[in-house]
Order: C-alpha cells, then structure tokens, then sequence
C-alpha cells in the first residue's frame, strides 16, 4: 500500500486549521495541525512531513522566520506558506527565503489543494539522482546540483546565491535556447505563485543577472524576449563530477 503523504499545517486560528486538516484527510493525505513554531519544533523532532502549510502571522517566531531556517536543511520539506498579506512584496520575500508556493487569504480551500498536489507532484517528478554529482557548465560558471552551489569554474570560488536565485537558474540550464514565460518559470521553479502579471520573476531575474555578472542593460546570458519571456542564450554542457 502507498504511503500517505504527511501534511503539517500551522495556524493559530484553529477554525481554518481544522478545516484544512479536514480538507487534506478527506482528500486521503495524512493530516496534523499545530498552533505556533514552538508546537511545529516539537512535531520535527518525532516525524518528517512531505509539506508544511505555513501562516505568516503567528505568535511568537513568525512563519517567515520559520520559513528561513527549515529551508536551510535541503532534506526538509516542502513548504507552502498562507498569508493575511497579499502584496508583491510578501510573494517576493517568501520566494527569496525559499517558500515553495505561497497563498493570500482568504483562499478557496480547492485552491489550497490544487497547489499542495501541484508542490508534491514536483518532488514526484524529480529526476533520479545520478552516479556521481549532477553539475552544469555555462560561461565560465559550474551549478552544482546536489551542493546547490555555484561556482567559477577557473578559480572554484563559489558565488553568492540564495535559494530561489538557484531554483530559477537550475531550471533556466534545464532548459537552455527555449523561451520561458513567467508563467512557465513561476509553475517550473515555485508553482503557480500568481497572476500573470505577478512581477516576483522580474524581481528574481534581474538579481539572478546581477550574480552572474550579466550586464543588465546588455545581457548576453539570460535574454528578455520582448513579449514572451526570458531565454538563456549560452552553451550548456550537463554531466556529473565525482562526489
């Protein structure tokens, strides 16, 4: 029999948290809510959950602190965070701090659930690991896919990359020469995270060119395709480095 996906959900308010603890284990998912970061600490410490779905505002540490730290542990799990907030700033922030999707309230619990199948597909999706650590060539720079690092490849200094520059990069060298709406960048790299009008790729984007040290007035590495989205237009030689 196939395991049931475990959900953490953390709100305060414990009306929406009975109600999406419900929603999930109707829908056949395994279900726990707690109330605070304090309680989800205590729940880490005894099981690893597939996906946490994480309000901002809470008592205590908020959730974007909460956010920060479980997204350090590259074995952690998925995170969809749930916020009063709708603005582009908070979808920014919780791309920037490593949220795998993010939803303003008040939300349709259908919604909800779509993006929570939409999340987990991905790691579902996910291709096997190779032998070897899984890296990536392209103008002078080397992404390391298991470290979720990158470096020079001349000098080995690694460059300054937060955790949603390299989801966005990872999936640019996956598909090289194509033209990626935001659209596609938002559903490949975050899951739907908007409209599509939501400026948090832009955002994402010109910081991405900036580590790089792609010029942004002139960009040779990722390209602005007037009225359909971003390209990248260098070499990508994949392969594997002893690890």
């Amino acid at each position: 029999m196939e395991r049931k996906r475990h959900i953490v959900v953390v709100e305060d308010e414990p009306e929406i948290r009975a109600m999406v603890c419900a929603m999930l284990e109707e829908e056949g998912y395994r279900a726990e809510g707690v109330q605070d970061g304090a309680e989800l600490d205590r729940l880490l410490h005894r099981t690893a959950p597939d996906l946490i779905v994480l309000d901002v505002m809470l008592p205590g540490e908020d959730g974007f602190s909460i956010c920060r730290r479980l997204a350090a542990d590259e074995g952690g799990p998925r995170i969809l965070m749930l916020t009063a907030r709708g603005g582009d700033v908070d979808r920014i922030v919780g791309l920037e701090i490593g949220a795998d999707d993010y939803l303003p309230k008040p939300f349709n619990p259908r919604e909800l659930l779509a993006r929570i199948r939409a999340v987990l597909r991905r790691d579902r999706a996910a291709p096997q690991p190779r032998k070897g650590r899984e890296v990536a060539d392209f103008a002078g720079l080397r992404l390391d896919f298991a470290a979720r690092a990158l470096l020079e490849m001349e000098t080995g200094r690694e460059i300054d990359i937060s955790s949603g520059q390299f989801d966005l990069l990872a999936y640019f060298l996956r598909h090289p020469g194509r033209v990626l709406t935001r659209d596609q960048l938002l559903d490949g790299v975050r899951g739907r995270m908007g409209g599509p009008y939501d400026r948090s790729v832009d955002v994402q984007v010109s910081k991405l060119r900036r580590r790089l040290g792609d010029d942004p007035a002139r960009p040779q590495v990722i390209k602005t395709v007037r009225g359909g989205g971003y390209m990248l237009c260098v070499d990508v030689a994949l392969g594997t480095a002893p690890g």
